[in-house]
């Protein structure tokens, strides 16, 4: 085994490998976690693997599967794996047994398994003779986790916030008119995001400013298998009339979503629309200054109950991303700053609706991870952990 493998620097390599390979499953794994992993033979990597939909076989058996179908022999080779190998019989069989079958002699694994029904895997390995290093690129692995630990724990869904602004965080000229802001990589990636998951959601103004369709419109050869397009979710006080010049109501109304107030859901406007399929919610409004104007939390809990959402993607505008944000709803924060700067104080803001006096008051995040999108910069922010 070469020296250069022995130092923490290979080590976070073959880790970050096998994290974004992890990520590829991300959406059709749901509510499984997204788990990647690579074999190494010496300093190079010889198969590569990652937990693909769900029920379908785990990221350590795809891996090995990989490594036959290049006549690789594992024995001797060293794993590398987000998450902890599983230790029982659920879907499939435990990856532990896999692992130890396939006679591999050392493994390393980002963080340990959380759910107890399925976590001992480590344990079982050191059984067999089998060295384990946890705690690899352990943060990065743990954010990868994230959407799990939210399944495990709540009964709602794992929410996306994106936005995309100038370096000045403006995310539209004054007046609002309807603008591309990032370039198109961004606008790629954005759709890229809107494949893997259930519902996207926007703002009042920008269903009526903007008229969007919301949809994912990447080549059919980049969709994921059995995509199907997401729910579109305005969150809107005023409703439309139901035979609208809307594209989202004229082309796919079973499709669309309104989070409204009590008292609008109750209205001829939300029986006329309900009778074309389209769904009407009404949320319990919230006391002022607590956060926004509805209470989005029952909303999340039922997507994910009643449609089996398990990823939202929220695109804006400023005053619904803050909501979100107040009411701790902001599971991923992806920003996209694109290199001009507008320097008008009258236009529309990243976030706006808070009276803040102080930067005590500023809400906090963390930088997850960052890369550059063709001309743009790509932030990936999380809430801050509690300890």
């Amino acid at each position: 085994m070469p020296t250069c493998l022995g130092t923490t620097t290979a080590r976070e390599l073959f880790m970050r490998r096998a994290a974004e390979l992890a990520l590829r499953g991300r959406g059709a794994t749901a509510p499984n976690p997204c788990v990647g992993t690579v074999l190494v033979k010496g300093d190079a990597i010889v198969a590569e693997g990652w937990h693909k939909f769900f029920g379908g076989p785990h990221a350590e058996v795809n891996c090995l599967a990989d490594a036959r179908a290049h006549g690789v022999d594992p024995a001797g080779c060293d794993l590398y794996v987000t998450l902890e190998p599983c230790n029982h019989y659920g879907k499939t069989p435990p990856c532990a047994k896999a692992v130890v079958e396939a006679g591999i002699k050392r493994v390393f694994v980002g963080c340990c398994d959380p759910n107890a029904e399925a976590c001992g895997g480590a344990g079982t390995l050191r059984a067999a003779g089998i060295e384990v290093v946890t705690g690899v690129e352990e943060d990065l692995c743990r954010d990868i986790l994230d959407e799990f630990v939210l399944w495990q724990t709540t009964k709602r869904s794992y929410n996306i916030l994106k936005m995309a602004s100038t370096i000045d965080g403006k995310i539209a000229a004054r007046g609002g008119r309807p603008e591309a802001v990032s370039g198109e990589s961004s606008m790629y990636d954005v759709h890229r995001l809107r494949s893997r998951v259930r519902a996207v959601i926007v703002g009042g103004n920008t269903f009526y400013g903007d008229n969007p369709q919301l949809t994912c419109r990447l080549k059919s050869e980049d969709m994921p298998e059995g995509f199907h397009q997401p729910y579109a979710i305005i969150v809107t006080g005023k409703l439309p009339k139901a035979y609208s010049t809307f594209t989202i109501l004229r082309q796919r109304p079973q499709d669309a979503i309104f989070w409204t107030t009590e008292y609008a859901a109750t209205t001829p406007l939300a029986d006329e629309l309900r009778e074309r399929g389209t769904r009407i919610w009404a949320l319990p409004e919230l006391p002022t200054g607590s956060g926004g104007w509805l209470n989005f939390a029952p909303a999340f809990e039922r997507l994910r109950q009643e449609l089996n959402c398990c990823h939202t993607l929220c695109e804006g505008g400023g005053h619904l991303g803050l909501s979100l944000c107040r009411q701790g709803l902001v599971d991923e924060f992806v920003h996209y700053v694109a290199p001009r700067v507008l320097g008008d104080e009258e236009g529309k803001s990243l976030f706006a609706g808070m009276s803040a006096q102080s930067m005590k008051q500023a809400l906090p995040f963390r930088l997850a991870h960052a890369v550059s999108c063709g001309d743009d910069l790509k932030l990936t922010y999380k809430p801050r952990r509690t300890a």
